[in-house]
């Protein structure tokens, strides 16, 4: 089965592109974050500079001109077409760590109010910054890890109240 996905580029293009479009790039992957692209005979050099799993975007530099992409997979078109808000009605009382890796940074403080989407901590894994944001509107009750600290997957980092 060939898998579409939508993806948006600074807010302002959106592109659908298969499977079967990607399997026909000429990539040539330098390291686990950057890649050497070619596409009609033009060179492309992309690194993904930064990740945010739980909105799905990403910062892309791309010949130097750095680009916001966000990646929509085929449940999450689904979702979107049925007309429900992914996570309108969540109610998150915990981040996890979605994969090991070292603390770089906690952006927040205990007590703090945050907003969704606002950032709480910089994992670095496969030598990549993660930043995690916030999954909902909240109070920080505790943070459960450290700078520098090492966490392994689905270990607590931060808990709401």
């Amino acid at each position: 089965m060939d898998h579409k996905f939508n993806v948006k580029v600074n807010q302002s293009h959106t592109f659908q592109l298969s499977e079967e479009d990607i399997n026909h790039l000429d990539i040539s992957k330098h390291q686990s974050d950057s890649a050497h692209v070619l596409k009609d005979n033009k060179s492309f050099e992309t690194k993904v500079v930064e990740t945010n799993l739980n909105s799905k975007t990403y910062t892309v530099v791309v010949n130097g001109s750095d680009y916001k992409v966000t990646i929509e997979d085929e449940l999450d078109q689904l979702i979107a077409k049925m007309g429900f808000a992914v996570g309108s009605s969540k109610k998150v009382n915990s981040v996890k760590a979605p994969m090991p890796g070292l603390i770089l940074d906690i952006v927040v403080k205990e007590a703090q109010e945050v907003n969704e989407g606002d950032n709480l901590v910089i994992l670095e894994a496969m030598k990549m910054e993660n930043v995690i944001t916030s999954p909902r509107d909240g109070v920080i009750k505790s943070i459960s890890v450290s700078k520098t600290e090492t966490v392994e997957k689905n270990q607590l980092l931060i808990e709401f109240e």
